[in-house]
């Protein structure tokens, strides 16, 4: 799933092609909006909310889409081939002369009065990526459920908003918990909470320009970029034992046995593909 970083390099993209053109070819392809057309407005900018892009345009108008686990735009010239998946998984398009922007497989497409955006990203917590950050706000709401365990209050865009599987792995790794620890139970949970929101910032705007290629490591040797992520029965790369991975809600989740304390989940894990269904947190 897209997380907070890969979404704000979305919207980068979106407002460098689309920002201050007219649209010259507008195609909502989902039922509620299909007969909408936007042809002949002006994109004002493209903003990221958490993991939501809001297209606003003049008139008052709002386009709001989410990737969810696969979707993604993207931009091409006039003369370019599209490429992102078949046609049937097209659901938006917005074009200038210049440039047009692609929408695949996107789970929300929604367009809405921009007066009314909070209907639609008004749930979230402080963005790690916007200007309404606020460390202290994001700590406060996750420590609001102390028995929560802290990878699920982490993905919970409620409590702070950015941040997908792969950062949660990682910074429950940083925090040297098991993502099953409830929050409650973290040593000195106020200060290590607050610590913890910190480092999700900076995190996530460090990798706001790493291309597809994330790093929390802080290492550039190929495959140790990241701590426990995508690192099953590899060595730590602080202890050398080997990381542990289990499916839990349609999602990977890996830590190291050694280096992360707390509790573990009492399943073993499950094969590739053949995760536990469960249902994803809010956002």
């Amino acid at each position: 799933m897209p997380e907070g970083d890969s979404i704000w390099r979305a919207a980068a993209r979106l407002h460098a092609a689309l920002a201050g053109r007219e649209l010259t070819r507008s195609d909502l392809r989902v039922p509620r909006f299909a007969t909408a057309d936007l042809t002949g407005r002006t994109t004002l900018d493209v903003t990221p909310r958490g993991k939501h892009l809001l297209a606003r345009f003049e008139g008052g108008l709002t386009l709001h889409t989410h990737l969810g686990m696969d979707g993604s735009w993207r931009v091409f010239g006039p003369d370019e081939k599209w490429h992102g998946g078949p046609s049937y998984e097209i659901r938006a398009i917005l074009g200038t002369t210049g440039q047009t922007a692609v929408g695949y497989r996107l789970p929300v497409v929604e367009l809405l009065r921009t007066a009314e955006e909070d209907r639609a990203v008004g749930h979230l917590g402080p963005d790690l990526l916007g200007p309404d950050w606020d460390a202290h706000k994001a700590a406060a709401n996750l420590l609001a459920s102390p028995e929560r365990p802290l990878g699920e209050a982490l993905l919970d865009q409620r409590n702070l908003a950015g941040i997908g599987n792969i950062f949660k792995c990682e910074l429950c790794f940083l925090a040297q918990a098991t993502p099953w620890t409830p929050v409650g139970d973290l040593p000195d949970p106020e200060t290590t909470v607050l610590r913890l929101a910190g480092a999700a910032h900076r995190l996530l705007r460090a990798n706001t320009g790493a291309g597809e290629t994330r790093n929390t490591t802080g290492l550039r040797r190929r495959g140790q970029e990241l701590f426990v992520y995508g690192r099953t029965r590899r060595p730590c790369l602080r202890c050398g034992t080997p990381v542990r991975e289990v499916w839990q809600e349609d999602r990977p989740t890996y830590w190291c046995p050694h280096c992360q304390s707390g509790p573990v989940p009492p399943t073993r894990p499950n094969p590739p593909g053949r995760p536990n269904r469960g249902t994803p947190p809010p956002g």
